[in-house]
């Protein structure tokens, strides 16, 4: 009786199997039909408002005009603004590369709406690369990732690595300051402890991974180093496929002291003496905490420290306008920064 059963489940799991993947690919092949006919309809409407161009109200006019023929009869699909996009996505996107990627039209809607043309390339190669859902690439947008990327970066190293013409050479062209953990569900004003922060983000492992970075995979939680009779725990390791290391992560729902730094960094040398392969580039520790001295950081670590960083979270995602002014603010600080290292050099 439990060799028919076993059969019977393993037969309606292959069905199921079955199943699912004609859906999905039936999913695929409408989003691909979709995106081929608003390419194809945006450059008729591109030709047949080159005729008028002596009028330079005429394509207006005619989008206008075109919707109000066309949502009675097909839908909210066909809205001004829906055509408005199929123009602007025909002038964008060859053909070629608009089928290529095999982005849908939520997504392609999205990048063309971003006018810095470096900006949208590089969201289209990481939703690409990264296979990022239209929800995932809203929020890296919403988020800012390109700019936060460029406070630590130069253009061109960020555009390299997304359209994978060199490998991240050090942790801050992956580690974001700071990261939004909006998504964890923690109240922000409600007070918690770190194994509740811990908590969440395993709950919550696949977008933690998301605004982490690229190429980490989950290692380990609580993973027990025994130094003779003493026991730590470190609170979150990882493995980054792309630096070639491995990521010891702290978390402190507190402000950042030397003390933290200094344990960190003991997690970070024992990995590196007891776990690292002589092939593997050096540990990287992040203590992830909700406020942080970047004087202390400064001063607790060496100068030439590369591998230890920290890293400030926040449990809401602010405003676009927030966002912004955050992200002026940061890159006015590393530019003042870097005029006083100037200065002092001569």
């Amino acid at each position: 009786m439990s060799e028919v059963t076993n059969m019977n489940n393993q037969f309606l799991r292959d069905i199921r199997g079955i199943i699912d993947a004609a859906r999905a690919q039936a999913v695929r092949s409408v989003d691909f039909c979709r995106v081929q006919m608003y390419w194809h309809m945006g450059k008729r409407i591109f030709e047949e408002e080159q005729q008028g161009k002596d009028r330079a109200d005429y394509g207006t006019y005619l989008i206008k005009n075109l919707a109000k023929q066309l949502e009675p009869e097909y839908g909210s699909g066909f809205s001004y603004r829906q055509l408005a996009f199929c123009r602007q996505f025909y002038r964008l996107y060859p053909i070629v590369n608009a089928l290529r990627s095999q982005l849908n039209w939520t997504q392609y809607r999205m990048l063309i709406q971003i006018d810095d043309p470096n900006k949208r390339e590089y969201y289209e190669l990481e939703a690409v690369n990264n296979a990022w859902t239209g929800r995932e690439l809203e929020r890296q947008i919403h988020s800012l990732l390109y700019e936060r990327l460029l406070l630590s970066n130069d253009k061109e190293a960020v555009l390299a690595v997304a359209r994978k013409e060199r490998i991240p050479q050090s942790p801050l062209e992956i580690i974001k300051d700071p990261m939004y953990l909006e998504f964890l569900g923690l109240e922000r004003e409600a007070a918690y402890y770190e194994k509740d922060l811990e908590s969440a983000i395993i709950t919550h492992l696949q977008n933690f991974l998301l605004e982490l970075g690229q190429g980490f995979t989950f290692v380990a939680r609580q993973k027990r180093i025994l130094l003779e009779d003493d026991e730590f725990f470190a609170d979150l390791v990882f493995y980054n496929r792309l630096l070639r290391c491995f990521v010891v992560i702290e978390l402190k729902t507190g402000k950042l002291t030397h003390q933290d730094l200094g344990q960190l960094q003991m997690y970070v040398n024992y990995y590196d003496r007891t776990e690292k392969t002589a092939e593997e580039n050096p540990t990287i520790g992040i203590l992830l905490c909700t406020d942080k001295n970047d004087t202390v950081v400064r001063m607790a670590l060496p100068e030439d420290n590369k591998t230890i960083l920290a890293s400030e979270y926040k449990l809401y995602l602010p405003t676009q306008a927030q966002l912004a002014d955050e992200v002026s603010h940061v890159r006015r600080m590393v530019e003042e920064q870097h005029n006083l290292n100037r200065e002092g050099e001569q």
